[in-house]
This record gives C-alpha cells, structure tokens and sequence, in this order.
C-alpha cells in the first residue's frame, strides 16, 4: 500500500475534525485555568489520531462489505478500487486501536477516571458509527453525532487532561466548553453533511437513511448554511462570556471565503468537486478560530 493509498484510506483530509479541537482545547486550558501538562497532552494527541485514523479505516472497511452495489465496491470504495487486502486493513485497524487503548489507560492512570468514561463514550461512538445493522453513519444522527464527539468530546477531554489539577465538574464548567467548542462542532458536523448531500443518490442505493433523506437536500442546504452562520454568531459572542480573548473576532475576516464555499455547493452537490468545499470551510474556519484564538493568549 503506497503513502497516498493509505493517507486516502485514513481520510486525512478530514483529521482536521481532530486535530485542531484538541488545540482549542489545549488553548482553552492556558487561557483560562493557565494550566498545560505536555506530556500527558502528547499522549491524548496521539492516542486521539489514531482512533480517529481506525473510525475512517473501519467505515471503509464496513462500506466495502456491506455494499449493495457491485460498482460501488469496486469503483468507488477506496478497497476495492485501490485492490487493498481487507484482512491489511483489519489488521491495522486492531492494532491502531490497542495501541490507543493502551495509551487511554495510562492516562486514566495518571489523571483519573473521568478519562476512562469519556474515552469509553467516544469508543462506543467511533465503533457504532460504522459497525451494525444500522450503524450512525447511516441514520440521521450521524451529522449530530460526529459533530459532539470530535466538536466537542475532544475538547473536553483536552481541557480536563492540561488541567485536571485545578478542573471543577460542574454545568458550569461544561456549559462554557461546550460554547467554545460549539463553532467547531457546527464545521465537523456540516462536514459529515455535505458528504451525505454528495452521497444523496449513492446512499439511498445503499439503504443509507442519512438526514438528507427526511429533509432533502434543499433542507440540507438550508441547514448547511444557518450553521455556517451560527458558528460565527457564536465566536463572536464568546469573548463578552469570557471564554475567548477579543482577538477571535477577527475570523470576521474569513467571512467572505465561508460565504464562497457556502455557495458552491449550493450550486452543486458533487462529491469529487463540491464535497471539498466542506472540508476547506471546516480547515479555514476552525484553523482561524485557533490561531486568533491563541494570538489573545500572546498578547
């Protein structure tokens, strides 16, 4: 399996749905509890993309088997396109999760149970997403789903892990998270939705009954956007709750961009050329938000 296969195979196009809710999440904790631990925030970075690299493995590995079409299969399914073995890529799907496993018991060592229940939670998330007679990606949960537990699960646990020494549990506590994690969870989640607006047809094929499915895609469109817009309502918000410094609000400037992507697809929902335009407003979007994020933590 060559280097481009496998980073297809994984979807590291999409693993800024990971990646950079951990960063916020690490900000959050020198912002506003001025805490890191960087050790033990290494090992969740870590343990946390390769999960993330077993949910996309397991979700091709699952479409591959239980398609439907034949052309499906072998044309579109990165597996059989690409002649990858299926028992390779189960092989690599076992061993990325033990060693996530392992990694996620050390740190319930080093920083308690509530890693263990939230790390439990995500496991469960990330299997069933793919896995069963009627797996999340397949129902109209699945924009919801993947928007809590990347959106905002990561978050959360990157918060409690840098400042677990000082961290109040209380709705307090997890209501200001969840708002700052919110912008996030809306891209990651419209990201999962442009796939299924993509996939429409493909999905109903298959017996998918994504969102699109009960509302259509003109009631994906219009969600689509009145989340793009929420998200910045919400940024903009964050700094008068003291959850953000002011310097967020210059993803203002990015505005323009969102609006551009907004209505490509809106114009045509194509997976090889629309699709994208869901992972660049999630890429643009949350990627601004961090760095103006930790440019208030500069200055």
């Amino acid at each position: 399996m060559s280097l481009s296969v496998f980073l297809e195979l994984i979807e590291i196009k999409a693993k800024t749905a990971s990646v950079i809710p951990f960063f916020l999440g690490l900000c959050y904790s020198m912002y506003y509890y001025h805490q890191s631990n960087w050790v033990l925030a290494l090992v969740f970075f870590i343990a946390m993309l390769l999960f993330n690299m077993v949910v996309d493995m397991f979700d091709n590995y699952c479409d591959y088997y239980h398609a439907d079409s034949k052309n499906y299969q072998e044309k579109t399914n990165i597996i059989g396109r690409e002649n990858i073995s299926p028992n390779l890529v189960l092989g690599l799907i076992i061993s990325f999760s033990l060693i996530a496993i392992l990694l996620g018991l050390y740190l319930v060592a080093k920083v308690g149970l509530p890693v263990l229940w939230m790390g439990l939670f995500c496991f469960m998330v990330g299997y069933l997403y793919s896995f069963g007679p009627h797996p999340i990606s397949s129902l109209p949960l699945g924009e919801l789903f993947s928007g809590f537990t990347m959106g905002f699960m990561i978050v959360l646990l990157s918060v409690y892990i840098n400042s677990f020494q000082v961290f109040a549990w209380n709705w307090i506590t997890i209501g200001r998270i969840f708002l700052l994690a919110l912008a996030d969870e809306l891209w990651i989640s419209n990201l999962m939705l442009a796939n299924n607006l993509c996939d429409a047809q493909e999905d109903e094929d298959n017996h998918r009954t994504t969102i699109i499915h009960f509302i259509g895609k003109k009631g994906g469109l219009i969600a689509f956007s009145v989340k793009n817009v929420l998200a910045f309502l919400v940024i903009f918000l964050l700094p008068f709750l003291g959850i953000a410094p002011k310097t967020v609000w210059l993803t203002v400037i990015i505005v323009p961009f969102v609006y551009k992507q907004n209505k490509i697809l809106i114009g045509k929902q194509v997976k090889t050329e629309t699709f994208i335009t869901g992972v660049k407003t999630l890429l643009v979007g949350s990627l601004t938000y961090l760095i103006t994020y930790f440019l208030g933590i500069l200055f």
